[in-house]
């Protein structure tokens, strides 16, 4: 998607999030259903959280690059309290996972797990990205990967 979303779009999409010019075009990305996360131009290292340099080889000359949105369960949290928002009750546990993306061993984002019962929810589960709306915006998560037939 090539449309350009102008700052004040961003910050009117964002309303209660810090968004600033370390994670300004994460959260552009949102807006596009494009998990960008930053990479180093120089080593090739990939981190999250968006931050100004590079944590492995300390360039200043990163750039948030789209991830393939895939990998396997690292940490699984049932949570069964927590801040308000839409589609989340607490009365059931909510599942939130932390992903270890295929980009790179050590590359994590946590995120809600949807279309999956509780039950089979496990660590080392390939998942994939997908897209809810939450507060009027879209929000990543993840969902089981579909199994590979043979």
């Amino acid at each position: 998607m090539n449309t350009t979303i102008s700052d004040k779009e961003l910050l009117d999409a964002f309303p209660d999030t810090l968004i600033d010019h370390d994670n300004k075009e994460f959260y552009r990305g949102w807006l596009q259903h494009r998990l960008l996360l930053n990479r180093c131009v120089d080593c090739g290292h990939w981190h999250h959280p968006p931050g100004p340099m590079c944590p492995e080889c300390w360039s200043r000359n990163v750039q948030p690059t789209e991830v393939s949105g895939t990998g396997r369960i690292y940490l699984l949290t049932k949570l069964h309290q927590g801040p308000p928002a839409p589609d989340v009750d607490y009365g059931q546990p909510h599942p939130v996972a932390t992903v270890e993306l295929s980009e790179q061993e050590g590359l994590r984002f946590t995120s809600t797990m949807i279309n999956c019962a509780l039950d089979r929810l496990v660590v080392g589960m390939p998942v994939r990205l997908n897209w809810i709306e939450r507060w009027r915006a879209p929000y990543p998560v993840f969902e089981p990967a579909p199994r590979e037939t043979e």
